[in-house]
């Protein structure tokens, strides 16, 4: 990944920057799932480790003309009047790589039991016995609010930032701009 584009929310009174990254990531995510493109990355340069939130900056990385198949007029409608769009500019040489992936704890044990129910075709009772309510697992990491286009549900999507690595790893990113092993350039 050679190049990348910023985009920066701008302070707002009536919109807190962490509403603005989610209608920005949502609108990211419909233009990656758009054009099927496995080869953009995001991450976010303003997270800080032990933060609560992502920042106010996202980041997509890519190679050579890949960004600008993405970044189309009208693709983040709605969005000019809070925040500033970058250039398409070049990596710096000292870039380091970092892996910035989404994270799915098992939250919500009555879901589980649900799918362990139509899976195992077992009761509730038993369900609940494999998996009890102190089976819940937290997550303390930043997250984004999505809503599910297929379901209209909303739902948190958990990103974690994996520490710093000298080499960078190819791969695919899924339509959040995510990847478990691949690395996105951090600067």
């Amino acid at each position: 990944m050679n190049t990348y584009f910023d985009i920066r929310l701008l302070p707002d009174p009536d919109f807190s920057s962490t509403i603005l990254m989610n209608s920005l990531f949502n609108r990211v995510h419909q233009a990656l799932a758009a054009h099927c493109a496995e080869n953009i990355g995001i991450s976010f340069p303003d997270w800080e480790q032990n933060g609560v939130t992502l920042g106010a900056r996202l980041r997509l990385h890519g190679k050579g003309g890949d960004l600008e198949k993405i970044i189309q007029p009208g693709w983040v409608a709605g969005l000019q009047d809070h925040a500033t769009f970058g250039e398409i500019a070049q990596v710096p040489t000292h870039a380091g790589h970092r892996v910035v992936r989404r994270v799915q704890a098992k939250s919500s044990p009555e879901r589980e039991r649900r799918r362990l129910m139509l899976r195992k075709n077992i009761s509730a009772e038993a369900a609940r016995q494999i998996i009890p309510d102190s089976a819940a697992k937290r997550l303390s990491l930043p997250y984004l609010v999505l809503t599910s286009r297929s379901t209209g549900q909303k739902f948190r999507l958990f990103v974690e930032h994996l520490p710093l690595q000298e080499h960078a790893v190819e791969g695919r990113f899924g339509t959040y701009g995510l990847s478990p092993t691949a690395t996105v350039p951090w600067f």
